[in-house]
């Protein structure tokens, strides 16, 4: 899908604040005594801002961690270390009750339309089960009625309430499954890869949709993807990852018009194109090397293996994401600079 940029609005005050996560998984040795004997650094300290109304973008590899960075901040995994706040309250040490007042403002939407959704369940019963745990978000009596305007607000018939998954189409079914994520009214959706699985012109429709959704309901999004078009469209700001960690993050202009990180270079070079002409033009940049294993990241900046300004300092020392003179946004690379 391609499509211009939205404009970027005047944002409030954060309300998702992320501090140096980390989230490493144990490599154990042995069957009876399991011995550590390594990490998956999958995080390996990330830190931004979500302010309220703001769509922030995250893309980058597969396997560059933002699949797990998502299920960190739904308390799916815990993390080895660091710190998030939602409106205030600590996400990490939450538990029992204050976690599920927690999770009521914070909901998710899956990749998968068709697997997050409970193929015994009828449409009706998967929008409506947030009101079986959170009882106090809708008496007993209303439930019907507020499932029926849910799939009404997602452009869905409010009659197809008994009907189950298969009987929709994969739109039809990421529209229910973000009707559910709406139900409790959150501040906070988590998008991990919406429309991967999706056509592309129900990917647009989808994408038209979340961004109609979040004017009407005040959402803040942090919206996952590998398509970089996609993560353009629907984002103020973006944050690229590689291996773990955030290496560049900045407005929509920033990233995709001035990005400084030779990586974020490299992704947007080799991203699609619709005019063939432009195609022809660019220079696309060619990484060599594999990615290395998180397991085993390299000294220094974990891209200095694959990029081509890499030098001595950048196997000593780790480049922190700060502003740099090329534009004002942080940048982890010694050599920040503006393409030419």
């Amino acid at each position: 899908m391609t499509a211009p940029a939205r404009p970027t609005k005047i944002r409030g005050e954060t309300i998702l604040d992320v501090d140096n996560v980390v989230k490493h998984f144990p490599i154990t040795e042995g069957v009876l005594f399991k011995r550590k004997v390594g990490a998956v650094k999958a995080v390996d300290g990330v830190s931004f801002e979500l302010r309220r109304g703001e769509t922030l973008g995250i893309v980058g590899e597969s396997g560059c961690g933002k699949s797990t960075l998502a299920r960190l901040l739904m308390r799916l995994e815990r993390p080895t270390a660091g710190q998030a706040t939602l409106a205030g309250r600590d996400l990490f040490a939450a538990s029992g009750n204050e976690l599920r007042r927690i999770r009521r403002n914070m909901q998710m939407v899956m990749q998968d339309p068709y697997t997050s959704l409970n193929p015994r369940m009828t449409v009706g019963d998967i929008i409506g089960e947030p009101f079986e745990i959170h009882p106090e978000a809708a008496p007993k009596g209303s439930r019907q009625r507020r499932v029926q305007e849910l799939l009404d607000v997602v452009g869905l018939n409010p009659e197809h309430i008994n009907r189950y998954p298969h009987q929709f189409s994969g739109g039809q079914r990421q529209r229910i499954g973000i009707a559910r994520a709406l139900a409790l009214r959150p501040e906070v959706i988590v998008c991990d890869e919406p429309v991967s699985a999706l056509d592309v012109s129900i990917q647009a429709q989808v994408i038209n949709l979340l961004e109609e959704l979040q004017d009407e309901f005040g959402l803040s999004y942090i919206f996952i993807a590998h398509d970089l078009s996609v993560v353009r469209h629907i984002s103020d700001r973006i944050a690229v990852m590689y291996l773990g960690r955030i290496v560049e993050i900045g407005t929509e202009e920033q990233i995709y018009e001035r990005a400084t990180h030779p990586y974020t270079q490299a992704l947007l070079s080799a991203a699609p194109l619709p005019d063939p002409e432009a195609r022809g033009r660019r220079n696309v940049i060619r990484l060599t090397g594999d990615v290395p294993s998180p397991a085993d990241p390299p000294s220094g900046c974990h891209f200095r293996t694959r990029c081509w300004k890499a030098q001595e300092i950048c196997a000593l020392e780790d480049p922190q994401a700060v502003p740099r003179a090329a534009d004002p946004h942080p940048s982890a690379c010694h050599f920040a600079e503006l393409r030419t």
